[in-house]
């Protein structure tokens, strides 16, 4: 859906000033990406597929909802920032979630369709929302391997469903006339539009973007190093 442009400056100064996003995040394009398919790391499978993740509102929650702390993650799928952020930020997030310290809630946008044209982003997003029906661990595995074989940022016809099917093929149990239905019929578009509405409205401004209990992170080179990500966890009370 549009932003308009003064909104959009708006969005970005207030992330600049919060976490730098303007220097190591995405707002329009993103970092290189990923060339085929990728199934989730060895090592981190078995941390992924105890992980439930359940749906609340325009979030997807992973982990434990009675975990002490909440750190919300604002990603879109075609930001190569967010993939970067996902392959080491995030599996720090994963075993904090595994380990009940955490939860994480997932705003997922696609605010990246309207910057660079196509509709990848929010196919990919209605088929992270599917992935949550197939029960736990689902979601966790399905995302670290869908940010991991993302295809090019300049592509209007990225994560096209034939390649959104071939990614859930490496994630086990997930495969099912039902979600492949989702998949193809775009079944959860309306879930999707208030999910990039809500990131609009967060003032963000850009992805990735990281809040523990309410307050960003400093995040900038950070987010994406385990060891440093682990000290600002541990910084922001965690």
């Amino acid at each position: 859906m549009p932003v308009r442009r003064t909104r959009r400056l708006v969005a970005a100064a207030v992330s600049a000033g919060l976490i730098g996003l303007a220097v190591v995040g995405c707002s329009e394009g993103g970092a290189p990406a990923a060339a085929g398919v990728t199934v989730a790391p060895e090592g981190r499978a078995d941390v992924l597929v105890k992980l439930p993740a359940a749906v609340d509102g325009t979030k997807i929650v992973v982990g434990d909802a009675k975990a002490p702390h909440t750190v919300t993650v604002y990603v879109d799928p075609r930001c190569g920032y967010c993939a970067k952020f996902e392959a080491s930020g995030g599996t720090v997030l994963a075993e904090e979630a595994a380990a009940g310290t955490v939860k994480v809630e997932y705003v997922v946008a696609s605010f990246l369709d309207d910057r660079t044209g196509g509709t990848a982003s929010a196919r990919a997003a209605n088929a992270l929302r599917a992935s949550v029906e197939a029960g736990p661990g689902r979601f966790a595995a399905f995302q670290a391997a869908l940010f991991a074989s993302r295809p090019g940022s300049e592509s209007r016809d990225g994560f096209s469903v034939g390649h959104l099917l071939r990614i859930a093929e490496g994630v086990e149990g997930l495969r099912s006339a039902a979600f492949d239905r989702a998949v193809r019929e775009d079944a959860y578009q309306r879930w999707v539009a208030d999910s990039e509405k809500a990131f609009e409205d967060s003032g963000v401004g850009g992805t990735p973007t990281v809040l523990v209990d309410g307050a960003a992170l400093p995040g900038g080179d950070a987010l994406y190093d385990p060891a440093r990500f682990s000290e600002a966890l541990r910084d922001a009370g965690v």
